[in-house]
């Protein structure tokens, strides 16, 4: 793999491939799941369905793609620029999104959604069900996981091990993902270490890893260890989906597409001088977030509301060209001005918690 990122601190073909699997799952849940979770919409789409199946994969795929950024955006940050980084890029967002579908649930929701300023308050934590209330919306759980991979990856920066120990730390995470996905079964220890979709997030970080030092041996093999063991555990939401849906997608086209997924990955940082980095790029990179996170239940109720209006096909992709819309909007007005402020700010205040923290009798500076 060319080995040539200095310089370069954006890949468009990302974005792209960003986009391509949040519209994935927006697919996913209206064409498919919209219809299968227990009548959910009123209308469901028969000939869509055995395609738009496929869409949950996009969560795979995010996760791939996650893996790669945050190892990016790792290897140039101490630990609590990191931290504070990846903070700034999900809470603004999460909370304005999260606001607007507590209103149009707790407005328009009955019958099919009900809310409370309980579950409100304890989705501002970002982890509801730790505090007894569901998550406002269905997607947030895989915020979640997002969230247990950072707080690792801050940890593996504190201690110095993520610039040092990089690869076996990879290799023990693999390990333990598939101990306890193929031997123990611990639910504890599927969010805790994320043994489910861990091998999603470690390919993407080997595959920075090769990206930006070259390709080596032990790379190499632990990235095919990583793609062999996500192909088993593509398994555990395909018996999840049986149980609920009574259907699921085979065995053989999910490895095929886990192959494709893999493949985009890679794919899209081969190709990515072929894309130049614009404003258009930017922009449908910035949108993915906030349609993620708006579009399921503010669209079951958009598209049962529009469905006998204007026909259900209609009212499902005007559903998704309102949102993409929206979306952009909450990325352009909302997310860009109070991640800056919020930057900045919390940026100022570390520096004065951590240089009293150093400047204390005893105290050595934590690994950078």
């Amino acid at each position: 793999m060319d080995t040539r990122p200095a310089g370069q601190d954006y890949i468009a073909t990302l974005d792209l491939l960003r986009l391509a699997a949040a519209l994935a799952v927006v697919l996913f849940h209206y064409f498919f799941r919209g219809a299968a979770a227990e009548g959910v919409l009123a209308e469901g789409y028969p000939d869509a369905a055995p395609f738009a199946i496929y869409g949950y994969l996009g969560v795979n795929l995010f996760f791939l793609i996650s893996g790669f950024v945050i190892a990016w955006s790792a290897e140039s940050r101490s630990w609590h620029q990191f931290a504070i980084a990846r903070f700034v890029r999900l809470y603004p967002g999460f909370l304005f999104c999260m606001t607007i579908t507590f209103i149009v649930v707790a407005s328009v929701g009955a019958p099919l959604f009900a809310t409370s300023l309980r579950q409100y308050a304890a989705n501002l934590s970002m982890f509801a069900p730790a505090l007894g209330q569901p998550f406002m919306d269905g997607v947030y759980w895989s915020i979640v996981l997002e969230l247990v991979f950072y707080g690792w990856v801050t940890l593996a920066l504190l201690t110095g091990v993520f610039q040092k120990r990089k690869l076996e730390l990879i290799f023990i995470w693999l390990a333990i993902s598939a101990l306890n996905e193929f031997f123990v079964g611990s639910h504890a220890a599927r969010l805790l270490f994320i043994t489910e979709f861990g091998p999603f997030f470690a390919a993407g970080v080997l595959v920075h890893h090769l990206h930006a030092h070259g390709r080596s041996l032990p790379a190499l093999l632990l990235l095919g260890a990583a793609f062999l063991l996500s192909c088993g555990t593509l398994s555990v939401t395909q018996h999840w989906m049986l149980n609920e849906y009574g259907l699921a997608v085979s065995q053989h086209p999910l490895w095929a597409a886990n192959v494709v997924m893999h493949g985009a990955l890679i794919g899209a940082v081969l190709l990515r001088n072929h894309v130049r980095p614009s404003v258009l790029t930017m922009a449908l990179g910035g949108l993915t977030y906030p349609l993620y996170l708006l579009h399921q239940n503010i669209g079951y109720l958009a598209i049962d509301a529009a469905a006998p209006l204007v026909g259900k096909w209609l009212a499902a992709f005007g559903c998704i060209a309102v949102l993409l819309a929206a979306s952009w909007t909450v990325w352009r007005y909302w997310e860009r001005p109070a991640q800056r402020l919020l930057k900045t700010w919390l940026g100022h205040a570390v520096e004065i918690v951590l240089a009293k923290y150093r400047a204390a009798p005893g105290r050595t500076q934590p690994a950078e």
